[in-house]
Order: structure tokens, then sequence, then C-alpha cells
């Protein structure tokens, strides 16, 4: 049996198709899809990367704020005194109102007890305590404003809570001053 030019013709077309079918099933295809795989990987890792990336800022701005604030925490423990703020506060306001421009009529102190930190139920005792100070005035506007930049320079943490600043006829040329200040003392 002899196979004319068209069988010839057609076998090999067969031959080629059946090859380019093998080819394409067994080896294009699964490439394709591992290529398919590999770049949704890369695609992971990138984003992976730039989270990474943007982690890595925050916590420099965080160690940057962090050594900020100790730096802030180190000035102001260098210039707190320890058990001595209410002496201190008290003979700050004797020296200012020595003079016929200030009159202290009253001084109300009142401490409390800072409650423990969020998280914890029942610990130690807090080492500060907070002391609440109302302070009754006659001063003049000038006198007043030494003795709250006075106040400032304190070496402790002060707080001035409310001021309260009236004109009376019965104290005519001094004004009436009432100051809420509340002041952390250690115990």
């Amino acid at each position: 049996m002899t196979l004319k030019n068209r069988e010839k013709i057609l076998i090999i077309l067969a031959a080629i198709a059946i090859a380019v079918w093998v080819f394409d099933h067994f080896y294009f295809t699964p490439q394709t899809r591992k290529i398919t795989a590999l770049k949704a990987d890369l695609k992971a890792a990138d984003l992976k990367s730039e989270e990474s990336l943007l982690v890595t800022k925050g916590v420099e701005t965080l160690e940057a704020e962090v050594l900020r604030q100790e730096e802030a925490l180190k000035r102001l423990s260098e210039r707190t005194l320890r058990g001595e703020e209410f002496r201190t506060f008290l003979r700050h306001l004797a020296k200012e109102s020595d003079s016929p421009q200030m009159k202290v009529i009253s001084l109300t102190p009142q401490e409390e007890n800072l409650p423990p930190p969020l998280g914890k139920k029942e610990g130690p005792a807090s080492q500060y305590k907070r002391v609440m100070v109302q302070v009754v005035l006659h001063s003049t506007y000038t006198k007043l404003e030494s003795y709250l930049k006075g106040i400032e320079g304190l070496p402790f943490l002060i707080h001035v809570d409310n001021i309260q600043v009236e004109r009376t006829e019965e104290v005519h040329p001094l004004l009436k001053v009432s100051v809420v200040l509340s002041m952390y003392i250690t115990s």
C-alpha cells in the first residue's frame, strides 16, 4: 500500500498538530501558570515590602518621640523638688504678698489622691498627690501678673486651673482675684 501525496501531507500535518498540542499541553500551559503565580507572589512581596517600610518609618518616628519625651521628663525631673513643693509655694506666695499691692484673703488647700493607672485594679499607692489650692487675693493687675509669672518659675508642676478677676467697690484700688491652682506633690 502506497500513500499518495495528499495522504503524506495529511499525516505530516497531523503529526505537527499533535506535536503542537503536546508542546502546549505539557510545557507551555504549565509554564504560563507558573509565571502567573510568580507574578502574584511578586506583587504580594512588593506590598509586604511597602508595608514594612511604612512600619519602619512609624517606628523611627515613635523612637524620636520617645527620646523627645524622655528629654522633657529629664528636664522636668531636674527642675522638680522632692517633698518641699508646698513649702516652696507658700514661700513664693508670702514673698509676693509682702507688698501693699497684694493681700492674701484666704488660702484653702485640698488634698486629692490620684487614681491608679489604667489597667491596674489595686496596686501600690501613687507616689504623687494632687493638691488643689483655692486662693483669694486683693491685688493690682501688675502684681497679679508678676505673681503668676513667678508661679511658672517654681521648681515643680503647678497648673492654674481657674482664675477669676473682679473689680469691686469694696476694695476699689485693688482687684478681687480668685485662683484655683493644682500642684503635684511627692509623698
